[in-house]
């Protein structure tokens, strides 16, 4: 599910990696409400999307919450306009799923889609938090980008994914009411892992996954 809002120059960008490497998915856009041509493209550019369309632009929280009430799929994966998937991505991300029950949450490797040698600055290779609340993520520091030479590879938990892109069970999401809609946008993805931590379920990285993603600081 790719939340859009008055970005159609990015799912021109976009869509067709996701089109193209998402076969046994049933990929959507919800809109929230865009003045552009966003839904005209969609329909006419991009026939095989599904549409969903908010009432109005609800933010990241609220605007996830809308769409995803709608669908019934066992996982959902929550994906940025600006991020580009390459192929084999879901195939990981699916068997942990069947083969760990207790992991409610993955995260893949993000890389910078400008910089593909180097990690990206909004979750990296997943997301921790310190003693005193401050959320961090390996691969970037700060405003320190690591280059990707295989030092996060493999699989672990981790403290928060980042909802740039994340994965998460419906029957989690749903047993939680989805994200906390106090947070219009940032930092709702770590309450949202830090809840689903207090479950009792796990949240994954696996390196196995890569995508890359589009940031404008």
């Amino acid at each position: 599910v790719i939340l859009n809002w008055n970005g159609t120059k990015l799912l021109q960008q976009f869509l067709p990696s996701i089109i193209q490497y998402s076969h046994n998915a049933t990929i959507y856009v919800a809109d929230n409400a865009s003045t552009d041509d966003s839904i005209e493209v969609l329909r006419n550019d991009f026939p095989t999307i599904k549409i969903i369309e908010n009432s109005k632009n609800f933010g990241f929280a609220q605007g996830y919450n809308e769409a995803l009430q709608l669908l019934e799929e066992p996982y959902y994966a929550l994906v940025n306009s600006d991020i580009e998937v390459t192929e084999n991505w879901l195939n990981p991300i699916i068997e942990l799923f069947e083969k760990e029950p207790s992991t409610a949450i993955i995260q893949p490797k993000i890389l910078d889609y400008k910089k593909k040698s180097h990690f990206e600055y909004a979750g990296a290779a997943g997301g921790f938090i310190d003693q005193f609340g401050f959320p961090f993520c390996r691969g970037r520091i700060f405003e320190t980008l690591e280059q990707d030479k295989g030092q996060y590879n493999g699989t672990t938990e981790i403290f928060w994914a980042t909802g740039a892109c994340l994965f998460i069970r419906k029957k989690v999401f749903r047993t939680l009411k989805g994200f906390d809609e106090d947070f219009f946008a940032h930092q709702e993805e770590i309450d949202l892992c830090w809840r689903t931590f207090n479950l009792g379920y796990q949240t994954k990285y696996t390196s196995k996954s890569v995508v890359y993603h589009l940031v404008e600081l």
